[in-house]
């Protein structure tokens, strides 16, 4: 099996062209190339596909097999590939994910793709459409009890559930020992990728983020997008931030006026194999 290593901002993925290879069991794959000690080493695998609906299909399965509906980082690693790679000549692209239809747009620099601007699309805020199990239908601002201590969740989806937690110094937090309790957290029935905020001014925000089915991670695209959306609700950020991340920054912008939710950032081919 031909395969290739990407990652956005550190947050790294294992992609193979299925327009090539034929892949049965790509659950077990998945945790078979993500473990970093006797596999490839990643966040999870992602396979290109055709698509019907639109240029290509995403599919995405996180480090522990679970399959994920969407992935922001590697969305744009995505077009990077299939660009770089030939598949296309196109610089906008759409792409389909178990969330629906992403639009792309590639920033090129001497035949090579720098940047990605991705529509994100409508963040849903409904508790349902999460899901957060509550009686009210929008979870803002809300206290929750984990390991014994109250903590406060804004709850966004991205195509993948979020709760967005502020705090005031992110750097030192403990997000090895609350990421994983808020995953597992019985309010949140299909598990939830927890971000970690703190709002360094109306422009900036500092984030950590403990993804479903594969930890923490050096970023998240989603979860900054959730991010962003969290903060202008709160009335903590304006409607466009940088989102500083462990492995760099994303340019953040939330269009209310469309309800769209647009991420700008970069995507590297790390090497091609054969496994």
């Amino acid at each position: 099996m031909n395969f290739t290593k990407m990652h956005g901002l550190g947050n790294d993925y294992v992609f193979v062209n299925c327009f090539r290879e034929k892949i049965t069991e790509p659950s077990e794959l998945a945790k078979r190339i993500s473990d970093r000690h006797f596999g490839i080493g990643s966040d999870g695998l992602i396979l290109v596909k055709p698509s019907v609906k639109a240029d290509f299909k995403m599919e995405i399965y996180n480090a522990d097999g679970s399959a994920a509906k969407m992935c922001g980082n590697g969305i744009r690693c995505l077009a990077k590939y299939v660009y770089e790679c030939k598949m296309t000549a196109k610089t906008a692209l759409t792409i389909e994910t178990a969330c629906g239809i992403r639009n792309l747009a590639l920033q090129i620099e001497e035949g090579e793709v720098e940047a990605v601007c991705v529509d994100m699309g409508t963040p849903r805020l409904n508790t349902h459409c999460i899901p957060i199990l509550c009686e009210r239908d929008l979870v803002l601002n809300e206290p929750i009890t984990v390991k014994g201590e109250e903590y406060r969740i804004t709850g966004i989806s991205m195509g993948n559930p979020h709760a967005v937690v502020y705090v005031d110094h992110v750097k030192d937090f403990p997000v090895e020992e609350l990421g994983p309790a808020l995953e597992f957290h019985p309010r949140f029935p299909d598990r939830i990728n927890a971000e970690f905020c703190q709002v360094i001014d109306r422009k900036t925000i500092a984030m950590r983020i403990w993804e479903r089915g594969s930890g923490e991670t050096l970023a998240c695209g989603t979860g900054a997008c959730a991010a962003c959306v969290a903060s202008v609700l709160n009335d903590l950020t304006d409607e466009k931030v940088t989102v500083k991340l462990l492995g760099g920054e994303l340019a953040v912008r939330w269009d209310r006026k469309v309800n769209h939710v647009y991420m700008t950032g970069p995507a590297e081919r790390v090497f091609d194999g054969i496994l």
